[in-house]
């Protein structure tokens, strides 16, 4: 494989090696074919497969062995060892509708608070409003048995957060397996548990033999993520749980914790890497197991991966393609926006029949503060259960105790490893900025000096967000701000000086979210008509389950182990909208994947809970680009009103726009639609030149009757009109539709340069219900 993108969950780049020789001419290939007729034994679309490969290669033998994946289930295709060639000829043929490279994707890495703080205090069903909540538990008690599947990194079974005491039989709708494996056996599934597969022919086609020395080869998580993913989904209450002895102390819950989980393990180490950074997961194992999933009978899908760089087209991006087929079958798709923010247009997983998820704040620090020998004290936060003692101890900076010979550049004040000098470090506090390498990797280079302690800086870019870590010796981290400020206290004085108290847990901090630094943005790269990400939802130092395996900086030099471990990234929030969707789908069994990702978004919050806009890490007001339609409010999701529903076909005909057919059954039409029309939450129109009108409709999900009015606050620079003004509903699940048009505006056009974004919203509302949409508009 060449130029597999990888979603690095910092600053950090990695580069894969070339392939072996013996494999120069060949790689994987995921040849996409639609769906099935559903007319064909599973026997005969096989051979079907099998018939295409033979048509390249030059004997059955040959055909049969390059075949790594028969995609049998709901996706019709398959993954081969193809040469470019080969591919090219494939695509040629009528009944394919793209042939592409297998590409390896990443996590989108960088639960007692979170759901309290999004108000889903009572996890399943959980409302503020305690008696709409105990109303919608029994009304709704015998629809519990949802399944969320996941694909992730495998699943600890044995935490406490997957035990399945109380719970009833498996759901007769599972039609499942629990795959054996290494130190994984059927028993390991439960009641809670009711699957678990694991995918690999992609992963050993590219790197050879999976080493078993550092992972296993089943279901089982030797990483860690894919048990925190899971149980921040659907893990049970677990009272006094914690990380490294007493931080976030409270009651561990999924957002869901009476629903059922189904792991598919897709993502394994990178050979050579940083395994507190990276793993890979490659589409078509991925591919492979959204299959399994939709066969097995998941209703909800939680996808923590994302891609960097030049985000592929829709028909040759495997997560987006398996989505299509779940969004077919009803099963509700969730995804990360990725970590590759705060640069412009980089969320990935860019398909609007996705929910995209980008990361934000909850209002829990640990705070450790550093006091300098000036007497200034200055906020950090920790969770390092290390400590030193109660006295100062010099602080020196990085860049002045390197090596000799390292290049006095912006590195030599990031503690990269072997950059300290042992005589110049011992005993004292080292200040490092954050950048290339991981935070944790920074302490442990401190440790590996003798130093006492270390202090992390944040980089302006990093502004306030501080991803906490439980460093390897006494430590801390201080946002932007405060980073500088020590840097002049630093250079002020001949001899500086600092303590480091020990981090505590404090609650109701402000404010409170904001948006995560790391969080991927908009616009949208693929297509600027459609906003990206959709909502946003709590992914800063979220505490869940992790595995007994991996230390809590996943560093092979770590040799703590914890049941619960604080981590960030928008693999942290995409679950929290995974368990959302789930507690809707129970509720709502009827509801398309389309009206519940509307219900989610359309409700979303704006505000903080001061009242304020959210803002990002460096304090600016955030926007759509940052949040999507804003903070999850999964209370409110539960009676959103109305919602804007989509069907498989208008995705297929949102895609014909751009001249693609993503299903050989249905033909594109010669009038193809403009993909703003695609009736979606949001509204986005890029390169807006004159006047664009836009249809939308929307479905009475709330009483029998109702009426609702418009409100709409324009971007700067554009005119908006919404007609009619006014919807009057009669019925339950009766629609209307209405025109939004869009002008620039020449009286104020000038204030708003050509190609900026700007921004506003309209909303309809009954008085009970408000159901608003973000716009975003560029001029041409």
């Amino acid at each position: 494989m060449k130029n597999p993108c990888f979603l690095l969950l910092l600053f950090l780049f990695s580069q894969v090696g070339a392939l072996p020789s013996s494999y120069d001419h060949r790689q994987v290939y995921i040849v996409y074919l639609g769906g099935h007729s559903g007319t064909k034994t599973q026997q005969e679309i096989l051979n079907h497969h099998h018939s295409f490969l033979l048509s390249v290669k030059t004997n059955e033998e040959e055909a049969k062995d390059s075949m790594l994946y028969s995609y049998k289930n709901s996706i019709n295709g398959f993954a081969a060892y193809l040469s470019k060639e080969e591919a090219a000829a494939l695509s040629q043929r009528e009944e394919v509708v793209s042939a592409f490279p297998s590409q390896a994707k990443q996590w989108a890495l960088q639960t007692t608070r979170s759901w309290d703080f999004i108000g889903l205090e009572e996890g399943f069903f959980g409302m503020n409003n305690v008696t709409a909540s105990m109303e919608m538990k029994h009304k709704h008690k015998h629809k519990k048995d949802i399944i969320v599947g996941l694909l992730d990194s495998g699943i600890w079974p044995e935490s406490k957060s997957f035990s399945d005491a109380g719970m009833g039989p498996v759901p007769k709708s599972w039609r499942g397996i629990c795959q054996e494996g290494d130190s994984f056996s059927s028993s390991d599934c439960n009641r809670k548990l009711i699957g678990a597969r694991y995918y690999i022919k992609a992963y050993e086609a590219y790197y050879g033999p999976l080493n078993t020395s550092s992972e296993y080869r089943s279901p089982r998580d030797h990483d860690g993520h894919g048990s925190h993913t899971s149980s921040t989904v659907a893990g049970r209450h677990v009272p006094g749980a914690s990380a490294l002895g007493g931080y976030g102390l409270g009651l561990a819950s999924g957002g869901a914790p009476r629903a059922r989980i189904a792991m598919y393990k897709v993502c394994w180490p990178l050979p050579g890497g940083d395994p507190a950074l990276e793993n890979t997961c490659f589409e078509a194992d991925m591919l492979a197991a959204m299959d399994d999933a939709l066969s097995d009978g998941v209703d909800v899908l939680s996808i923590s991966i994302g891609t960097t760089g030049t985000q592929p087209a829709y028909s040759q991006d495997g997560i987006a393609l398996g989505a299509l087929h779940a969004v077919k079958k009803g099963v509700v798709v969730s995804c990360s926006a990725g970590n590759s923010g705060p640069t412009p247009a980089t969320s990935s997983n860019l398909a609007p029949w996705i929910i995209t998820v980008g990361a934000s704040s909850i209002d829990r620090v640990f705070y450790s503060p550093v006091i300098l020998g000036n007497g200034i004290q200055i906020k950090g936060q920790s969770v390092t259960p290390f400590k030193l003692k109660k006295r100062f101890y010099p602080l020196v900076f990085a860049a002045d105790v390197v090596v000799p010979g390292t290049p006095k550049n912006i590195t030599a004040g990031q503690c990269l490893p072997n950059s300290l000098a042992p005589e110049k470090v011992k005993g004292k506090i080292v200040f490092c900025f954050r950048g290339n390498g991981p935070r944790v990797g920074k302490g442990m280079e401190v440790k590996r000096a003798g130093g006492a302690a270390v202090i992390l800086g944040n980089l302006p870019s990093n502004g306030n967000e501080v991803s906490v870590d439980a460093n390897v010796l006494p430590g801390t981290t201080l946002v932007s701000d405060d980073a500088i400020r020590v840097m002049k206290y630093i250079n002020s004085t001949k001899i500086a000086k600092a303590m480091i108290k020990p981090a505590v847990t404090l609650l109701h901090t402000k404010p409170a979210p904001f948006m995560a630094a790391f969080s991927s943005t908009g616009p949208n790269a693929l297509e600027p008509n459609i906003i990206k990400p959709d909502i946003t939802a709590p992914g800063l130092n979220i505490l869940a389950a992790w595995s007994r395996t991996s230390s809590p900086t996943k560093l092979p030099s770590d040799d703590r182990r914890v049941n619960y471990n604080i981590i960030s990234g928008t693999s942290m929030s995409c679950p929290h909208v995974a368990a959302a969707a789930t507690n809707l789908k129970a509720a709502h069994p009827k509801w398309s994947s389309a009206a519940i990702r509307s219900a989610l978004m359309t409700t979303a919050t704006t505000t903080n809970r001061d009242g304020d806009p959210i803002t990002d890490a460096s304090g600016k007001v955030a926007g759509p680009f940052n949040y999507g339609s804003g903070h999850l409010r999964p209370e409110h999701a539960m009676d959103p009103g109305l919602v804007y529903d989509a069907s498989y076909i208008d995705y297929l005909l949102f895609v014909c726009a751009n001249g693609t057919s993503l299903d050989p059954a249905f033909p594109c039409p010669k009038d193809r639609p403009s993909p703003r029309d695609l009736n979606h939450p949001s509204v986005a129109v890029s390169k807006l030149s004159g006047t664009v009108t836009i249809k939308r409709t929307v479905t009475n999900v709330g009483g029998h009757k109702g009426v609702y009015s418009v409100t709409i606050s324009p971007p700067p620079g554009v005119a908006v009109d919404v007609s009619p003004s006014g919807l009057s509903f009669w019925h339950k699940m009766e629609k209307k539709s209405f025109l939004i048009t869009l002008k620039a505006d020449e009286g104020g056009s000038g204030k708003v340069s050509s190609g900026e974004y700007t921004f506003g919203w309209y909303s309809w509302s009954d008085g009970v219900h408000v159901v608003r949409s973000p716009i975003a508009v560029s001029l041409a």
